[in-house]
């Protein structure tokens, strides 16, 4: 396995962990929450966030894989 497959791997992961943090709260999904970092006040209303970028990554990282 090259390095550029490992990569692609590990953002389909963090895509299905953001995917996960709308439905799960525990200390490591909120440490994952990347609406964190763009959104000065996170809160619940921007926790929706996460899937949706969530589910961006996992389809440009899937698209990425089939190129």
């Amino acid at each position: 396995m090259n390095t550029e497959f490992i990569v692609m791997l590990g953002g389909i992961a963090y895509g299905a962990v953001l995917l996960c943090v709308a439905f799960a709260r525990n200390r490591f999904t909120e440490a994952l929450r990347i609406d964190a970092l763009i959104v000065p006040h996170p809160s619940e209303a921007t926790r929706m966030l996460n899937p949706v970028i969530g589910l961006a990554l996992i389809g440009y990282q899937a698209w990425l894989l089939l190129k």
